[in-house]
């Protein structure tokens, strides 16, 4: 922190003190260097660095606020909604899918509490979600989805063409025979 102790007037009023355009010594690439307060510790600054030099100073501050946005909703996922040690796999299309089940978790539990606006903490309402969540098994969870539909299409309150149904029958045929177990019920004319 203390490399650049003469380009940083620590008596300015505002965040930002300034910036400085460099070069790199080893590959040449032009780099801006923006001087901005630490609120944590008055008597010291933050430097952000970009290689988009025709940013202005208020545009970098705002996106490094984007991306520390971003870097808080990871932490989140990974210490309180279990991302990466809930789901062990070595399949990319399994590893997407479980990252995809944790991020709507995120949305859901976001979306909550904005809607609700619960004077709990979002930490507790992840916690308290969680739990609700890993109670109910996939098995459990994929039949009650399943004897809803065909509630639903026995009633004729879900209205589907040919074609839809047949890429239904398509996909439960496709289905490894643990999950073809689970629906003796569903019996589709093909």
């Amino acid at each position: 922190m203390e490399a650049f102790p003469k380009l940083v007037a620590f008596n300015k009023a505002g965040n930002i003190f300034g910036s400085i355009t460099v070069t790199t010594k080893k590959h040449g690439i032009p780099v801006k260097l923006v001087f901005v307060r630490n609120r944590n510790k008055a008597g010291e600054y933050i430097i952000l660095l970009t290689t988009d030099c025709s940013l202005s100073n208020s545009e970098v501050v705002r996106l490094y606020g984007n991306r520390w946005s971003i870097e808080l909703f990871f932490r989140a996922g990974k210490s309180l909604l279990c991302l990466g040690s809930e789901f062990q796999g070595l399949n990319y299309d399994m590893t997407v899918s479980s990252t995809a089940i944790v991020f709507t978790r995120y949305i859901l539990l976001e979306w909550l509490r904005r809607k609700a606006n619960d004077p709990k903490t979002i930490c507790e309402l992840f916690y308290v979600c969680c739990d609700d969540i890993q109670d109910i098994e996939l098995c459990t969870a994929l039949s009650s989805l399943v004897s809803i539909f065909m509630e639903g299409v026995r009633t004729e309150a879900i209205k589907i063409t040919n074609a839809v149904k047949t890429q239904l029958i398509n996909w439960f045929v496709s289905q490894p025979a643990f999950i073809k177990a689970l629906f003796p019920e569903v019996v589709w004319e093909v």
